[in-house]
């Protein structure tokens, strides 16, 4: 008897999986070590955040959005501070201002740091991620100095930031960015310029500019299938618009271009901290809001370019002290879409690359 192709084997990846980035579960169809298919699995970590916003406060809300994207918390408290105070008209001090710009492109820098860490660690890279793990510390330290924790940093407030960053923070930042071209030419030596990874990443995982379109892909994973969209560009926030940078865009659309975008965004992310550093003016950090936040009756949504993709808050508000309804748009959640089309046809070594690239983070997909 002739056989014209193997069995399907269904082999389930996750959720306690070290490449799944939290608790991510996939099952997987294999025909020999092809994919033939993919049916991913959320809610592993879902913690019912948009419904625990409804029995708190608005100001008691902002840590639970640490928890989030935790490797970029301060993008998250922005994007959600931002959204209430446009519901309230609140205009906040510029220093306040400018401090939201360097932390959050400090964050950015942290959160690209670990995606590329962790894409090369997925393929056994353990010298290429401790290199950037070592650089992240410095940031971590930053924060520290600034609002006590490493991870969850809890910074912003309705109304400007909770401290002013202490003495030795300015030393440490300069050290940080003088030393940042070093750091990404070591990233290209040890991990992108390496033959292996570039035989993993380049031409894998092909995301086209139209479907990344059609799935409402944002953030490094849409610019790297060649669509020029930023938020910080599109629609600008803050104070986004005073300042000179560019928005990276590649065209290769594979693994490889999806990985080393952040390198890109990281040399953008400095240029713009090297602006804010030169013209951060003095000042009150907190603008005068009330004890007791009460937003007008009404609605408001407000989105933010954090370092997965566009992150948005809406909130419904009945003019009392909580918010009547909260929904989150998270930018990894819509992402994953792209993983059961892309990774259909390639090995199952590939879709754990091609998984890394996305640089997902569970606690922003299950809220």
């Amino acid at each position: 008897m002739s056989i014209d192709k193997t069995q399907e084997l269904v082999l389930n990846m996750g959720p306690q999986h070290p490449s799944m980035h939290g608790l991510f579960r996939m099952v997987v169809h294999l025909e020999g070590e092809t994919v033939t298919h993919i049916d991913p699995k959320l809610g592993y970590l879902h913690r019912g955040m948009e419904k625990l916003a409804e029995s708190r406060t608005y100001s008691q809300f902002i840590p639970y959005t640490d928890r989030l994207d935790y490797l970029a918390s301060p993008h998250n408290n922005w994007a959600y501070v931002q959204a209430v105070e446009k519901l309230m008209g609140v205009e906040i001090p510029e220093r306040a201002e400018y401090l939201r710009i360097i932390f959050g492109e400090l964050a950015r820098i942290a959160s690209h740091q670990v995606c590329i860490a962790s894409t090369a660690l997925d393929m056994a890279g353990w010298s290429a991620w401790s290199y950037a793990f070592r650089d992240r510390e410095r940031i971590c330290d930053m924060y520290e100095m600034t609002a006590g924790s490493r991870l969850t940093v809890n910074i912003m407030r309705i109304g400007g930031m909770s401290a002013e960053p202490p003495e030795e923070f300015w030393p440490a930042l300069q050290s940080f960015l003088d030393d940042t071209p070093e750091m990404l030419e070591e990233y290209y030596g040890i991990f992108f310029g390496n033959e292996i990874a570039m035989g993993r990443l380049k031409n894998v995982g092909i995301l086209t500019k139209e479907m990344a379109e059609n799935l409402s892909i944002t953030g490094p994973v849409l610019r790297a299938s060649g669509v020029d969209f930023d938020v910080r560009k599109a629609e600008p926030y803050s104070i986004y618009d005073r300042f000179d940078f560019k928005v990276p865009v590649r065209t290769g659309c594979d693994s490889y271009d999806r990985t080393i975008i952040r390198m890109d965004e990281i040399v953008e992310s400095i240029k713009i901290i090297k602006q804010a550093v030169r013209d951060i003016p003095g000042g009150p950090i907190m603008a005068k809001v009330p004890k007791v936040i009460k937003p007008p009756v009404g609605e408001v949504y407000h989105r933010v370019e954090n370092p997965k993709g566009e992150l948005g808050f809406y909130i419904v508000s009945d003019g009392t002290t909580k918010p009547s309804r909260l929904r989150i748009r998270p930018a990894t959640f819509i992402n994953l879409q792209m993983l059961p089309i892309v990774a259909k046809g390639w090995k199952i070594q590939d879709v754990v690359a091609i998984f890394a690239t996305l640089d997902a983070v569970l606690g922003e997909v299950d809220k």
